[in-house]
């Protein structure tokens, strides 16, 4: 792999997934996302400040940032695909989750949880009926409960657990477990939802920020 290409798809990827997509749509309401709910950058975060039809555009283009980050680095790397995939997964999310361009806009360190942005990869590096299936469950999980979260985070685990048996059935490359670093800056971002959930004080869809 050529360093150069492999730096340039990473930088690439960071800037795309830093692209402040919830701050720009509620904006369009008159709403700064920083400072209602939980101050996340993040599709959940804009349907309960803004409406849920909202909530599924920023949902929708985060998710074209992630399929665009590791296209672009397919293209960048074409030796190595499955190197290029990972690459680009992790940056366009990193990017995501420690957005720059959100970060000179609030004057702090922003940045969105990764949900939508990761489902964008997973999409080009998983099979198709397993990304139908671990959509299906965390559907199934947040109809249930209405924790969004919850969904979430039972989905970014799966995909983890899914990645990691692709591997060693040997139907992906050993480079993929990589992957399990975006499942990880995923969770991270995460913490205080899954402390909120095991508290009982996690706000549930629909319930307006305060």
């Amino acid at each position: 792999m050529n360093p150069i290409s492999a730096m340039f798809a990473i930088a690439l990827g960071y800037i795309i997934g830093s692209l402040p997509t919830a701050y720009v749509v509620a904006r369009l309401k008159g709403i700064d996302i920083f400072t209602i709910g939980s101050g996340n950058m993040g599709a959940n975060n804009v349907a309960r400040a803004c409406g849920p039809q909202y909530g599924a555009l920023v949902w929708f283009i985060d998710g074209l940032k992630g399929v665009l980050g590791v296209v672009l680095a397919r293209l960048l790397i074409p030796e190595n695909q499955a190197a290029a995939s990972v690459l680009g997964a992790a940056a366009v999310v990193a990017g995501h989750n420690w957005s720059l361009l959100a970060s000179l806009i609030s004057g702090g360190i922003r940045g969105g949880k990764g949900a939508a942005t990761m489902s964008g990869t997973f999409l080009l590096l998983a099979p198709t009926l397993i990304v139908a299936v671990i959509l299906a469950l965390a559907t199934v999980i947040v109809l249930l409960t209405r924790y969004v979260s919850l969904g979430v985070l039972i989905a970014v685990a799966a995909a983890g657990a899914a990645i990691t048996v692709l591997v060693i059935a040997g139907m992906r490359e050993p480079v993929y477990m990589v992957y399990l670093l975006v499942c990880w800056m995923v969770f991270f971002r995460h913490r205080q939802n899954i402390v909120n959930l095991i508290r009982g004080t996690e706000r549930r869809f629909g319930e307006r920020p305060q």
